[in-house]
């Protein structure tokens, strides 16, 4: 095998600054999860000055603690060098498409837990767009690469290694639009992308059948130019595989963008499909589930909106899923990420209106406790490449954000007198 940095030095030719680590970013993936947080247990109560809302914020939440557990799991092995262990524990939850309560695939969070490390190397390294003298830089890959070589057929293997180029490649290039980009950055990107490519050139989705796989084959359009004739194609393979998981539908209907690799008309489209093929087991929500993202980013997505079919595709999802994770995600979504973004389009900001109106009968109805890092994240789009530098401020900007909106909800009745308490079975209004 030829040492990462040949690789690097063929693709990104005059940058050898970058292969001696000696001189001085908008990711459509699907959802990357949280870092592993490492505190004990705990519940607070979310209570605004005049104690007029009380609402639990267990934390960890129990998807956060069930995440946390697949991450450290997949860590400790990979730091022990237990490969044949992690890469037989990926096998089976990708094969029997094991998820948390929250939809995650635990396939997916095992193969993030075993590339952190090197991932978070990185992204410190690249923490201000460039890496600091002497950071090593490409250390954790190299080490990858070669595990890589000792597993040259295991699709386990390659999806963790090229998920780590996939991941480094974006540290580099940041969330900004293309044209700001540093040609640097940008050769970074290219080169890493160009690398899981390779990686992934002999594995086929279609015919291992293999979740883990096809969501990785979907992650490298980000980096493609000509993904235009594929992006459709491939989520619905990905998407078949499990209806149950959202993820793929989202981020499909990102990439469906004009501004990645599809057109309005497409996006309609393949929402409607996706629709009529997931109904088993979303009802109208997989409408609902295409749109989620892209209509957030665009505004003209948003005004083509059908609107009726979105919100039935909400009522549809809650029927069937109502779990706190899922209840806190639609809320804070329709009540922060679309409800407080409104543009000087007047079609898109009426659709946004009335996707906002449908947070007053998800609190009412189905909240029961609150998760402030989905609050906080809404509020910032769901920018996957979002670097939080103190979670504990922003967790609290998020908690701030849905008690200043939930005591909105309940102005009536708290100007009469009255409390509101959340309770297992949703918020009741007492007397003071």
């Amino acid at each position: 095998m030829k040492p990462l940095s040949t690789f690097l030095q063929k693709h990104i030719g005059p940058l050898g600054w970058l292969l001696k680590e000696d001189k001085p970013s908008f990711a459509p993936t699907a959802p990357v999860p949280a870092q592993i947080r490492r505190r004990a247990p705990r519940t607070i109560m979310a209570t605004p000055t005049d104690d007029a809302l009380h609402i639990t914020c267990p934390d960890p939440t129990a998807e956060d603690a069930i995440r946390d557990k697949h991450l450290s799991r997949a860590q400790y092995l990979v730091r022990q060098e237990r490969w044949d262990d992690l890469i037989a524990l990926i096998q089976t939850a990708d094969a029997q498409r094991h998820m948390t309560p929250g939809t995650m695939p635990v396939a997916d969070l095992l193969a993030y837990g075993a590339r952190a490390d090197v991932v978070h190397a990185a992204e410190h390294a690249l923490m201000d767009g460039h890496p600091a003298k002497g950071a090593p830089l490409l250390a954790g890959i190299e080490a990858l690469e070669h595990v890589l070589a000792e597993y040259p057929k295991s699709y386990v293997v390659a999806c963790i290694v090229a998920q780590t180029h996939m991941d480094i490649g974006w540290a580099w290039r940041g969330n900004c639009w293309d044209i700001e980009v540093p040609d640097r950055n940008r050769a970074a990107f290219e080169a890493h992308f160009d690398r899981a490519t390779d990686i992934m050139a002999p594995f086929c989705p279609r015919k291992s059948g293999s979740p883990l796989l096809a969501a990785t084959c979907c992650a490298l359009l980000g980096g493609s130019d000509t993904g235009k004739r594929h992006a459709a194609d491939r989520y619905e393979v990905l998407i078949d595989m499990n209806h149950a998981n959202p993820r793929p539908m989202r981020a499909m209907g990102n990439h469906l963008l004009p501004r990645w690799f599809g057109s309005y008309e497409e996006l309609e489209l393949e929402a409607r499909r996706t629709a009529s093929r997931t109904a088993d087991t979303w009802g109208a929500g997989g409408y609902t589930w295409v749109q989620f993202d892209a209509i957030g980013y665009d505004d003209q997505a948003c005004a083509n909106l059908d609107i009726d079919f979105f919100v039935e595709g909400l009522k549809d999802i809650l029927k069937r899923r109502s779990d706190p994770y899922t209840v806190n995600l639609l809320a804070a979504y329709c009540a922060n990420a679309i409800g407080q973004a409104f543009s000087g389009n007047d079609r898109a900001d009426q659709v946004r209106s009335l996707i906002a109106n449908s947070a007053q009968w998800i609190v009412r109805n189905h909240l029961t406790e609150l998760h402030p890092m989905i609050w906080a994240h809404a509020a910032r789009g769901f920018d996957n490449n979002l670097r939080v530098h103190s979670p504990t401020r922003f967790a609290a900007s998020g908690r701030d954000d849905a008690m200043r909106i939930i005591t909105a909800m309940f102005s009536k009745e708290i100007a009469s007198g009255k409390r509101i308490v959340f309770t297992d079975t949703g918020p009741v209004a007492q007397a003071s």
